[in-house]
């Protein structure tokens, strides 16, 4: 079996170390891994995969001797525009967790349960999506090709991580009482209708993101989407409360056979005993928990369903490594060792 070498930039952050254990996890085929961050943190050990591993300082010196097969990126747009193509051009396949090239037509944009023969065109970049587009399209693909989508209405309810280790901290120290650092506002006991900044249509960009996204994953530039996004007082796991009209009529019993088959969706529908997702059950979970799922009795064929997704997990570093995996399975990785 090939073995590959694979990076992973932006290892000490908090998407970088959750790539750090789902990969202990997956124990994907590699020879060696090789953890690079700021100049910042270079020089600093990491415990990983059984050894200790010394944090490499981003630049293209350090990058050219070490004939890197994968590259897996958390460490924020404008260092993956600046390194991305520098990794790429070195025949590095580079698997981007930032908004940098989500937009870029010639960059696929995978979510692997939903599109993963689009890994195959990569001009050696993949786009990793948004965490909050990530959860809703593997509930919608499958609902999808079932029934075909005619609308789709968004509204979440993302988790603080998703701002980062600030907002992790804004909604921990706001506990105690302390000034906002990250927010515009207190997030403890409070909720905030704004999620990265505003646009002139009134929409925030994270709106947009998962309007664009979900048209592009599912490969329907026209499809009727639009979306509000809250952040709310909870560290891990965005919720989603998503609204379906379909093309075609189908029943709520059909709808829960399609989701109950699906790779990757935990249908958690009962709620006689109260049994629905929650963020505190998604928690380090990798699957995405579908519930509440009920007629929308306002149109002749449409759903209302509740989706709830560990957003630094499945919403951002395991999506990232079932991409690799799945390049690898694929063949679509070029062997550097040779």
């Amino acid at each position: 079996m090939k073995k590959y070498n694979v990076a992973v930039v932006g290892a000490t952050g908090m998407v970088g170390r959750k790539f750090l254990q789902v990969l202990t996890e997956r124990n994907l085929p590699v020879e060696n891994y090789f953890l690079f961050a700021s100049a910042k943190s270079a020089g600093k050990e990491i415990d990983f995969m059984g050894k200790k591993h010394t944090v490499i300082e981003l630049c293209e010196k350090n990058i050219l001797d070490k004939k890197i097969d994968i590259a897996l990126f958390s460490a924020g747009g404008d260092i993956s525009k600046e390194y991305a193509p520098i990794f790429a051009k070195h025949g590095t396949l580079v698997i981007d967790n930032s908004n940098a090239w989500r937009r870029d037509p010639n960059v696929p944009l995978v979510v692997p349960e939903c599109n993963a023969e689009d890994i195959k065109w990569h001009k050696n970049i993949i786009a990793n999506p948004n965490c909050s587009t990530i959860q809703a399209v593997v509930a919608l693909k499958p609902l999808n090709e079932a029934f075909g989508i005619k609308r789709v209405i968004y509204s979440t309810y993302q988790a603080v991580s998703g701002a980062g280790v600030k907002g992790f901290e804004d909604l921990k120290n706001g506990i105690n009482g302390e000034a906002p650092k990250k927010f515009p506002y207190p997030i403890f006991g409070n909720c905030l209708p704004h999620i990265d900044v505003f646009l002139d249509n009134g929409y925030t960009k994270e709106e947009d993101k998962m309007i664009f996204e979900t048209r592009k994953i599912l490969g329907n530039p026209n499809l009727k989407v639009t979306a509000t996004c809250v952040r709310v007082p909870v560290y891990y796991g965005h919720s989603e409360s998503i609204n379906i009209e379909f093309e075609k009529p189908c029943t709520v019993a059909q709808v829960k056979e399609v989701l109950a088959k699906t790779e990757g969706i935990v249908v958690v529908d009962d709620g006689a005993n109260l049994l629905y997702p929650m963020p505190i059950t998604a928690e380090n979970k990798d699957e995405v928990f579908v519930g509440r799922i009920r007629k929308d009795e306002t149109v002749d064929s449409g759903v209302n369903i509740w989706v709830v997704a560990d957003n630094i997990r499945k919403g951002a570093a395991t999506n990232a490594v079932q991409i690799a995996q799945k390049a690898i399975e694929l063949d679509a990785v070029k062997d550097q060792l040779n």
